[in-house]
């Protein structure tokens, strides 16, 4: 009996080592995880990007102003005239938080009475909101006890419902994974049963057979946008401020970049088993570095530069943006342009790819 184990073990292991890919997946999804998760995620909030309206305009004022810099939680990248301007560049996704000092802040910050100044900020990350408000009690040098410096006025989720933040971006979740998948295994399964050689036989050309496959996937991630809308409104609530065609539009451009990843994935896979394992090796990094589980801005600078690439990181402020602060695609259209990148590159990958398979 154990000669027998022994032998159908050994066939195993003989197997194994020469399915190259699996063998690859067996070292290289722990090493990128403990990877990801042991330098990439941090979830101590730094640096989120803020904009001031400094009315005072006094040394104490811009004392105040470094002070809260060097807390690290926040960094000034714009300054704006008033609360009309920190409220747009709120709307427009190019800040989290919007410092506001009045005209007398000293008056008040010597009262003590009531706050100094206003923080206004964006709340749809509950995690984000609630170390941003810290910055409320923050000490200032030379005073023992710490002052009412800022009230908080949070925007866009101001109940810090988790639904409101996870939902939007589950769509982009739910869409990375069954597109890369539905069309990894698609192509596959058309190679193992010979049905691409019978194609290869047509006057249809690689680039046309590559687009052609995908275009049906457009219309059943389309389906699958508007069930997870669906739901989302009638079982969570989840606001829906912008224009729903904007988000169906965004959603089109993603749904094209992850097919396209999809159809790189089947000229690497040989099995059905290896294009589901290659699709949950690219879903992990999309998961971990995207700002879907942890905030983006928590993470080191090599880990938000990854993360810039991925096409889940653009769709997910981009439908964060559209359902919770109600803007359009003129205002993000700095998202737009990397998920277009995406799509052309891995489409031309791909053609490049199975042209060479062909041959």
């Amino acid at each position: 009996m154990l000669s027998r184990l022994f032998a159908i073990a050994s066939k195993e292991v003989r197997q194994l080592r020469r399915d190259r890919l699996t063998f690859g997946m067996i070292i290289g999804v722990p090493l990128l995880q403990i990877l990801l998760f042991g330098f990439a995620i941090d979830l101590d909030v730094r640096n989120v990007n803020a904009a001031v309206s400094d009315h005072a305009n006094t040394s104490l004022s811009r004392q105040v102003i470094a002070a809260t810099e060097a807390s690290q939680i926040v960094k000034i990248t714009q300054s704006a005239a008033g609360p009309e301007e920190l409220e747009a560049l709120l709307d427009a996704g190019e800040i989290d938080v919007g410092i506001y000092i009045p005209h007398d802040f000293e008056r008040r910050l010597i009262d003590g009475n009531r706050p100094a100044g206003q923080l206004l900020i964006n709340g749809s990350d509950p995690t984000v909101e609630g170390i941003v408000r810290r910055l409320g009690s923050m000490p200032l040098p030379g005073q023992r006890q710490p002052p009412n410096l800022f009230e908080s006025r949070t925007y866009y989720n101001p109940e810090g419902r988790s639904p409101v933040n996870i939902v939007p971006a589950l769509i982009g979740v739910i869409l990375h994974l069954t597109m890369v998948l539905f069309t990894a295994i698609a192509i596959v399964r058309e190679r193992e049963r010979g049905n691409l050689e019978l194609l290869i036989t047509t006057p249809v050309k690689s680039a046309e057979l590559m687009l052609g496959k995908i275009v049906p996937y457009v219309l059943i991630g389309l389906i699958q946008v508007t069930l997870i809308l669906w739901v989302s409104q009638y079982l969570f609530d989840v606001p829906v401020r912008g224009r729903v065609i904007d988000l169906y539009l965004a959603s089109v451009i993603f749904i094209l970049a992850t097919l396209a990843l999809g159809l790189f994935v089947s000229t690497l896979a040989k099995t059905q088993f290896q294009a589901t394992q290659l699709t949950i090796f690219t879903f992990l990094p999309s998961i971990l570095l995207s700002g879907f589980m942890f905030p983006f801005d928590g993470m080191p600078r090599l880990a938000q530069w990854i993360g810039e690439v991925i096409p889940l990181t653009h769709y997910i402020r981009l439908s964060r943006g559209i359902l919770l602060r109600g803007a359009d695609l003129s205002q993000l259209h700095s998202e737009i342009w990397p998920l277009l990148a995406f799509f052309g590159v891995f489409l031309v990958l791909a053609t490049l790819r199975f042209n060479k398979q062909l041959d």
